[in-house]
């Protein structure tokens, strides 16, 4: 065999597995979720587009983050990040498949994080900021089935990324 079907075959095993991290059972509870979230989406709809708070669309429409960085709840959130998120995305500005997060809490709302890595489908169909990182890294997020918890975990550990990242270059 050569290198080169070698390689091919590898991309796309590789390809194989990174679409297969999220199957259809967790479409049906999403839109269960979203279901739930309608009558505050409803509040902000006019016509048919939705009013830009930059929280973007889903569950979360607030989220209570202190000045100083819970280590207990980003420790956890480091966790859940390395296992479902890093495939995809770096704590730098360097692109994967999704864009690098350096800097994604001073660009973007803390609701708009949480909705993101919750409700990413609906987010990229419907939220301004989302459709246009679709349309830049071309890739839909998949969407890991986090909780709100652990999505409030993983803001946490990304808001410590940060945080630490603009200290070290003051």
């Amino acid at each position: 065999m050569s290198r080169l079907t070698l390689f091919r075959g590898m991309a796309m095993f590789c390809c194989v597995l990174l679409f297969s991290c999220s199957s259809g059972e967790n479409e049906n509870k999403g839109a269960d979720a979203r279901e739930g979230s309608a009558t505050n989406q409803q509040n902000e709809t006019v016509g048919d587009e939705i009013e830009d708070e930059g929280k973007g669309i889903g569950p979360i429409t607030t989220v209570e983050v202190g000045d100083k960085i819970d280590e207990t709840l980003a420790a956890e959130g480091k966790t859940i990040f390395e296992n479902k998120c890093s495939a995809c995305h770096q704590l730098t500005d360097q692109k994967i498949v999704g864009p690098g997060l350096l800097g994604v809490t001073e660009r973007h709302k803390p609701e708009w994080i949480m909705n993101m890595v919750i409700n990413p489908e609906e987010m990229t169909k419907k939220d301004p900021a989302a459709k246009k990182l679709l349309a830049e890294h071309l890739t839909q997020m998949t969407n890991q089935d986090i909780s709100e918890k652990d999505a409030r975990a993983i803001l946490e550990f990304l808001r410590q990324n940060d945080l630490n990242n603009a200290g070290a270059s003051n």
